[in-house]
């Protein structure tokens, strides 16, 4: 696999592929992703964790930016700020741990860090004055929960977030599929200011266990990375999984999260199976196991406790005890 297809796998779209093309030309190109401390990191992160992997052994400098003002501007109470960033800080590099990758070239960045500098705030106010408050609005509709009553910080968030990509030095801003209105926005208001627009690349936003999506602040629709392991086969298996029908949270994380491990190491995806009902089936690659599980030769309870199995394996390197304390401090 080359580098381009290595970057394009398990995304939805690239904003745009020519542009990324000449990027993966450069000796030493960025990628930044940006999380704001908002709700508790689930497993659903390690779709994101997975794809900056991918960019690390393309070749690339990755930056992850803990956005703690972000977190801020979407709702997290100030009094609370710093406990979240810590809790995240010490969550996210061991995702990177769980699925056993080089992070030489990954760095660590907290918003405020630079967000405060007197140059970040005077092009935040330049740029409040290209972008009208419908377009602000608009951009981080999917983003930002703004409620009956929006508040103003709702409107900044897309600002920062764009200035964020002429900030950090980056080439490549990564998101899900979620962010791609304040994608556009940047691209779209950067040459205003005299910056350049920056590649944008996306990947899918995945069902929940219950619900259209893993919600951090829905604690039915994701598995939290401090469950244990009776927690996360419970979940599991009240998850919504119909037989015969693949569109669930179950199905996407196999095949996003799990195979794709799976493949880089050339393991195989085993379903462990009383002798009395055909014995263990053995999976090689995602489209086999959707195909059985279509044709009804793959039951939705033999799926959950493998794939329950597989969730506590990434779940191992997370010292609960200790992380629990400074997530109660959190949240």
């Amino acid at each position: 696999m080359n580098k381009f297809e290595l970057i394009k796998r398990n995304t939805v779209e690239i904003i745009e592929e020519n542009e990324l093309k000449e990027v993966l030309k450069k000796k030493k190109p960025v990628v930044y992703l940006g999380t704001a401390i908002t709700g508790t990191p689930h497993v659903g992160y390690f779709l994101w964790v997975l794809k900056l992997a991918d960019f690390l052994k393309a070749g690339f400098k990755v930056k992850i930016l803990l956005a703690d003002l972000h977190g801020a501007l979407d709702n997290t109470p100030w009094n609370v700020l710093e406990k979240r960033y810590n809790y995240y800080a010490k969550v996210i590099p061991l995702m990177f741990k769980a699925i056993d990758v080089n992070i030489k070239d990954l760095e660590f960045i907290k918003g405020s860090s630079f967000q405060l500098k007197k140059e970040y705030v005077f092009d935040v106010l330049r740029m409040s004055s290209f972008a009208s408050a419908k377009e602000c609005k608009k951009a981080s509709s999917e983003v930002v929960k703004f409620g009956d009553n929006p508040k103003l910080s709702g409107l900044i968030y897309p600002i920062m977030q764009a200035l964020d990509e002429e900030y950090l030095r980056v080439d490549v801003q990564f998101a899900g599929l979620d962010q791609r209105k304040i994608m556009v926005f940047a691209r779209e208001n950067l040459g205003k200011l005299g910056y350049k627009r920056r590649v944008e690349v996306m990947i899918p936003i995945i069902p929940g266990l219950v619900g259209e999506k893993m919600s951090a602040s829905d604690e039915k629709s994701k598995i939290d990375l401090l469950d244990d392991e009776e927690t996360v086969k419970k979940k599991i298996n009240n998850a919504e999984c119909v037989a015969g029908n693949p569109n669930n949270g179950i199905m996407a994380f196999l095949k996003y999260v799990i195979m794709t491990i799976k493949e880089d190491r050339k393991e195989k995806f085993v379903v462990k199976r009383d002798k009395k009902y055909g014995g263990d089936l053995v999976y090689g690659d995602y489209e086999t196991i959707e195909k059985d599980f279509i044709n009804k030769k793959l039951h939705p309870l033999d799926l959950k406790n493998a794939v329950a199995e597989e969730i506590n394996k990434l779940l191992k390197v997370f010292k609960k005890k200790e992380l629990k304390k400074v997530k109660d401090l959190a949240y």
